[in-house]
């Protein structure tokens, strides 16, 4: 079984839809981004690279003050208005420190559960490189767990779609596993689903 398991976090937006930015919206006590940081943390999941583009130094400021660098590596997506999620993957994969599989995570899906994390680790196989993806009512969710051996072909990949076609490029490779998480559908890109998510798990 693999070892090391890191996660890459994507943070490099503008938040145009949201009217506010997510990144540094409170939930429970503390921002979004450092919800969706700690989810991965419970799990045991380091290191973690958090790639920050639109007010980065706001979030790096407020990470710096709370994470230990061994932790948690930040890097930039400086092109990041004029550029795409794969983008910002690629350049989070760049700087990723050595692990033997990552989890990829929006920074704006702030409640993924323990158990979700533990399901798609536990339906990796353990001698063959896989992409392990989480199932909610039969459709695709995040986070997906990637073998790092599918990081070269990611850093080269070019094609349509960005990193869904790389998925399909590599369909013999996906396994899924079936869980009972709303919040691997919690990505909040507008005020009113901020609002829900709130209401529900603020308690």
């Amino acid at each position: 079984m693999r070892k090391r398991i890191g996660g890459l976090i994507l943070a490099a937006g503008c938040s145009k839809r949201m009217g506010d930015f997510k990144p540094l919206m409170p939930l429970r006590g503390k921002t979004l981004i450092e919800n969706t940081i700690d989810s991965m943390l419970l799990c045991g999941i380091s290191p973690i690279t958090v790639v920050l583009g639109h007010r980065g130094r706001d979030i790096e400021a407020i990470l710096k003050s709370r994470y230990l660098g061994t932790s948690l590596t930040m890097v930039y997506n400086n092109g990041y208005a004029a550029t795409d999620m794969l983008t910002s993957i690629k350049i989070g994969l760049s700087a990723i420190p050595p692990c033997d599989a990552f989890f990829l995570l929006p920074g704006d899906m702030p409640v993924v559960a323990k158990e979700t994390f533990l399901a798609v680790y536990r339906a990796m196989p353990e001698n063959t490189p896989a992409i392990a993806f989480p199932t909610l009512e039969g459709y695709r969710k995040h986070p997906p767990l990637i073998d790092s051996r599918f990081i070269p072909d990611i850093l080269h990949y070019d094609g349509a779609e960005g990193l869904r076609g790389f998925w399909k490029l590599h369909e013999d490779a996906v396994v899924t596993v079936p869980v009972d998480d709303v919040g691997c559908w919690t990505d909040l890109d507008t005020f009113a689903q901020y609002s829900r998510c709130v209401q529900r798990y603020q308690g």
